[in-house]
């Protein structure tokens, strides 16, 4: 029997004015939209318990449900296979939790359609091609290192997407800012796309909302190592929100600034931040319910060697903790 995955979401003011489909590749984005248009045409998805189109104008306070039975693979979502190594944290048969290197792209797009860790996870098992994404619940940018979890079967995928909606799934980062700061904190900031650089995110009234916790791991004389825990998981949240309060990420291509070297830095740590190419952000810790089994899980992905040489600079610098 294929397993059926049936939700209702309410629509949000956001939406409103907005076509249906629109909406729906907002609320669904583990599909496409090709995918939900279909869906909303055959009768699979319907708003406040009625058959529309999927051109149809939302007023913001509707009900859509969607009820659909997964048993093959979706041309429209399934990347070919590539040959690529993982670092598998743990697997069973409901999901995978991996640990991802910097520079591994989580989805193909326009520039990285192969070598993604989709095309890797059909690689590794060919039957994650007929789960959403590949199984696939949340992203990490690509120089982005650390833990994820991967949905196996269509009632995981579910479970672990509800997880991250109820904001019950608990992801703890390991992020190096510029600055020393005296105190953890919290940002609780809308962001959405920045509105001239429409690759970038930026805070914006307009945005979604998007809450960030810091805490102070360790002190250097003019950075600090954060543990950064996520409410929400808004695209380069934690880049953002971290800019927003002038403590950007050291190496952070995008939202930080030029490198900065300390005065009176010495030679193994002018290298060190030299040679860091990517944003000093690691996926340290994550937690959530089992979908299978119920019970609370958490795993852990150990500081990868380019981070933690960087670290180690820092930490033998002179007089460096305050």
């Amino acid at each position: 029997m294929p397993e059926t995955l049936e939700q209702t979401v309410a629509v949000t003011p956001e939406f409103a004015g907005n076509r249906l489909d629109q909406c729906l590749a907002a609320m669904f984005p583990e599909f496409s939209r090709a995918r939900l248009q279909r869906w909303v045409r055959q009768g699979h998805i319907l708003v406040d318990g009625r058959q529309v189109k999927p051109g149809f104008k939302l007023t913001g306070a509707e009900s859509i449900h969607l009820s659909v039975a997964l048993d093959a693979v979706d041309p429209d979502q399934a990347p070919p296979a590539d040959p690529i190594q993982l670092d598998i944290v743990h697997q069973d048969e409901s999901v995978l939790v991996i640990n991802k290197p910097a520079g591994l792209v989580v989805h193909p797009a326009a520039g990285h359609a192969r070598g993604t860790l989709q095309n890797a996870l059909v690689f590794l098992d060919e039957k994650l091609a007929a789960v959403p994404r590949c199984g696939i619940v949340h992203r990490l940018d690509k120089l982005t290192s650390g833990i994820m979890v991967v949905a196996r079967t269509l009632s995981a995928h579910a479970s672990l997407v509800e997880q991250l909606q109820q904001r019950s799934m608990s992801r703890q980062y390991l992020a190096l800012v510029y600055g020393a700061l005296v105190s953890g904190g919290s940002v609780d900031e809308p962001i959405g796309r920045h509105p001239r650089d429409r690759k970038k995110m930026a805070v914006h009234e307009l945005g979604k909302p998007a809450v960030t916790h810091y805490r102070i791991n360790r002190r250097f004389r003019d950075f600090t190592l954060l543990d950064v825990h996520l409410e929400t998981g808004r695209t380069h949240q934690i880049r953002v929100h971290m800019n927003h309060v002038h403590h950007p990420l050291v190496g952070d291509p995008v939202y930080g600034v030029r490198l900065r070297l300390p005065a009176g830095a010495g030679e193994t740590l002018q290298t060190a931040l030299r040679g860091f190419g990517r944003q000093a952000l690691h996926a340290a810790r994550l937690a959530f319910h089992h979908p299978a089994m119920g019970e609370p899980v958490e795993y852990r992905a150990a500081v990868p060697e380019d981070m933690g040489q960087l670290i180690q600079a820092l930490d033998q610098e002179p007089s460096q903790r305050p």
